[in-house]
């Protein structure tokens, strides 16, 4: 039978991949334009709506993100389709880990307050009769997404043989790979038939250190890599007068958090996916001319489940 999926958000780094992903996997896949659709309107007929719509730069989270939510549940109401939620770990704070569904939501910053506000309105609209499926992940990681935290300041010396750690280097954090996480973003939908109403499935992607990237990057690189640390006090300097810079400041706690997510759901959910090892993902964030060599890997068992 014909499947259709609404992206929103699809020139976003999620909404990218999950378009992608879709796409490789037969679905149909409308991408909305917030400039000119009407979100009821092009939802008419899709089976799932996958919103990947962030406003950027965290730009005025407490305000866009409850306008958005709103139209998604319209939209969803209207059409009956599931919608698919990329979560994150905002609203578990820095409480110890691991983080699974079970875990209490304690927020202790202000955009992981609005993201839990944001959870808490899509759990209530699946009492309501609208399917919910959050696929909640840690920091995007793709090679391919220059806004990506990874990209724009971790690595960003790699070929000069640095990387630069948010917090401290031997701190452990989850890590989602893009194309991965949206491959199960497609095999959890082509099941939602079997799941509840509400569903919050943490994706166990990868759980590393900057220590660990370090040493992985050195041994593929075949030169030394040191970890330098990230001058915050450049940011701090500059929230007065640059809204990212206290956005980015805020958030400075997550990254001396150990924590990784818990994949037991998971993996009772879809236990034949198979993710890109650790090796293969850090080969794709090499410089250029220096990636030969990586494991083939890009293509699994699941990616052609229907």
């Amino acid at each position: 039978m014909p499947r259709t999926a609404l992206i929103l958000g699809a020139s976003g780094s999620f909404g990218h991949n999950a378009a992608r992903a879709f796409e490789e996997a037969g679905w149909t896949v409308r991408r909305f334009d917030r400039k000119t659709g009407d979100m009821i309107r092009d939802a008419q007929g899709v089976d799932v709506i996958v919103n990947a719509m962030n406003p950027p730069n965290y730009h005025a989270w407490d305000r866009l993100i409850p306008k958005i939510t709103s139209q998604v549940l319209a939209a969803a109401k209207a059409s009956g389709a599931t919608v698919l939620l990329p979560g994150n770990v905002y609203v578990f704070g820095d409480q110890p880990g691991p983080w699974s569904e079970t875990t209490p939501h304690r927020p202790v910053a202000r955009k992981g307050r609005v993201r839990a506000e944001m959870e808490a309105a899509y759990r209530q609209a699946a009492q309501d009769g609208v399917q919910v499926i959050i696929l909640r992940g840690g920091d995007f990681v793709d090679p391919d997404s220059p806004n990506a935290v990874l990209n724009l300041v971790s690595l960003k010396g790699v070929s000069k043989g640095r990387i630069t750690s948010l917090g401290r280097p031997d701190v452990p954090r989850a890590y989602a790979y893009l194309p991965d996480m949206a491959r199960a973003a497609v095999a959890l939908v082509e099941r939602r038939h079997s799941l509840s109403p509400f569903e919050d499935v943490p994706f166990p992607g990868h759980t590393f250190s900057m220590t660990d990237l370090a040493s992985a990057l050195q041994a593929q690189m075949g030169q030394p890599m040191r970890v330098r640390r990230f001058p915050w006090w450049a940011l701090r300097l500059a929230s007065p007068v640059w809204e990212l810079a206290r956005e980015l400041t805020e958030m400075r706690y997550l990254y001396d958090t150990p924590h990784r997510l818990d994949g037991t759901r998971f993996r009772q959910v879809l236990p034949d996916f198979e993710e890109t090892s650790f090796k293969d993902v850090v080969t794709r964030h090499l410089p250029k001319g220096q990636r030969a060599g990586s494991g083939k890997s890009d293509v699994h068992p699941d990616e052609a489940m229907a």
